[in-house]
């Protein structure tokens, strides 16, 4: 029978299955936060770890392949080392080259698989998911006309990818809108809008019925040219192991504020993982949840609490972040502040309780993403001057990175906070690129690239009146 391990007696040799960003980060958090025990990540894929976040900017030719690779870990990683099945009476895994490992502490680190639909004439050598390096390999190495099936936030991102790589792109959805799960009914239909102007073929409310070669057939008798279609339709939880272990699973595996199963040895985070009978599938929550489980095993309090939701869309040209909750911009409670230029491509739509962000779209307002997001983050009331504040008019922006407390978070890719990159500033880091690789700030998603070059700037104007003044 086992026992359970006192809530801060630090960890022993910990077994991490899976070599994803949750399972890297994770063993980054280890090894910051003191823990010098054995530690052995197991990775089902040939390829060292890298950033899923970045398959986007792979697949549009803006980031080659290496540049997604996460940094070399202090751990002993095995990669092409996928896990039959867990002892749990014997503490130990055995991989199926077979291959045994003991552990102390075991995490889940497992992610998701992809959802791929069935469709009539469609076989393999045309459909791919896009979930790893070796499916964007294979989706840039396709000719002609391509499909993609799903208008997601993934569909979206990879329809435009593939059109800023010179491919004719037909983006399907069966939903009335776009992102139907982040934006609402107009910020759906105003960002298809978008994307048509671009050039994609945008078809909602239809599903695919079936293919031959060179066309895929919809729902609705319409045909749409593809010598590839991508399936951008959804994941499931990675639980295989789990269930084979007799772990409690649902959707996911089930764990509690302390990222534990059902077997207090055996812990689950990322992808794979259930908390409060929600699976988030945002890298955010892995972020936190391997930052909550490395408090954890390294003999310090810590608890999962609610993840603030901010999804950003990553595709070139278009400024779109989606923040709490959709259902939010509806709610009969809330005070709901909108603003829309069709014309211009904008278009904007906050719900506010008590003051404060609870929901909101912002789409064509580059300038106020980052002061919003802020302000949601951190519980922030909204300024008096919402116009402003939209409009990005400087003294409106209570979030501007200047203004910011230093343990604000501004890279939420990689944790990376305000005090991080003025450190790193001063100990030579003077551009926005030699703040990339001193602190990895604006190699996650992007998103941040606008925030951090407006600090390095702002940094770089002090320094030199501070000269002035000297003189």
């Amino acid at each position: 029978m086992s026992t359970v391990l006192p809530l801060n007696r630090p960890a022993g040799r910990v077994v991490v299955v899976g070599n994803g960003p949750a399972a890297h980060r994770l063993v980054e958090r280890l090894r910051a936060l003191g823990h010098d025990g054995p530690i052995t990540v197991l990775g089902a894929e040939q390829q060292p770890a890298y950033n899923r976040v970045l398959l986007g900017s792979v697949l549009d030719g803006s980031l080659p392949s290496p540049a997604v690779a996460l940094p070399g870990l202090d751990a002993e990683v095995l990669l092409g080392c996928a896990v039959a099945d867990i002892d749990r009476a014997q503490r130990a895994v055995r991989t199926e080259d077979g291959r045994e490992f003991g552990y102390d502490v075991l995490v889940l680190a497992t992610g998701a698989r992809p959802l791929m639909p069935e469709i009539m004439g469609l076989g393999a050598e045309r459909l791919t998911a896009l979930r790893t390096l070796a499916d964007c390999a294979r989706v840039d190495a396709a000719c002609g006309p391509v499909a993609v099936l799903g208008g997601g936030v993934l569909g979206v991102e990879t329809a435009r990818a593939l059109l800023a790589r010179g491919h004719q792109v037909t983006l399907v959805h069966r939903e009335e809108h776009l992102m139907e799960r982040q934006l609402d009914e107009v910020g759906g239909r105003m960002l298809a809008e978008r994307l048509g102007k671009l050039g994609i073929d945008v078809r909602l409310g239809v599903k695919a019925a079936s293919y031959r070669p060179g066309t895929l057939r919809l729902g609705d008798g319409s045909e749409a040219p593809a010598e590839l279609v991508v399936a951008c339709t959804g994941v499931w939880p990675e639980v295989t192991l789990a269930q084979r272990a007799g772990v409690s699973v649902n959707r996911g595996v089930v764990v509690d504020d302390r990222l534990r199963t059902s077997d207090p040895h055996i812990h689950a985070i990322g992808d794979c993982a259930e908390h409060q009978g929600a699976t988030p599938g945002l890298v955010a929550s892995a972020w936190e949840q391997a930052e909550v489980l490395a408090a954890r095993l390294t003999g310090r309090d810590a608890a999962c609490a609610e993840t603030r939701v901010v999804a950003r869309l990553k595709a070139r040209g278009i400024d779109l972040v989606s923040i709490g909750s959709v259902r939010a911009l509806d709610s009969g409670d809330a005070e709901i502040v909108t603003l829309s230029d069709p014309a211009r491509g904008r278009y904007a739509k906050l719900a506010l309780h008590a003051g404060r962000i609870s929901g909101a779209v912002l789409l064509g307002f580059p300038a106020a993403i980052a002061a919003i997001s802020q302000l949601h983050d951190r519980g922030l009331p909204m300024p008096a001057d919402r116009l402003s504040l939209l409009l990005g008019t400087p003294a409106a922006v209570p979030g501007a990175p200047v203004e910011l407390p230093e343990d604000a978070v501004l890279c939420r890719c990689n944790n990376v906070t305000k005090k991080s990159l003025i450190t790193a500033f001063h100990g030579g880091a003077r551009s926005v690129a030699e703040l990339a690789r001193a602190t990895r700030a604006t190699t996650g998603c992007g998103g941040c690239v606008d925030d951090v070059g407006r600090l390095c700037s702002s940094l770089a104007d002090r320094i030199e009146s501070e000269r002035e003044g000297a003189a």
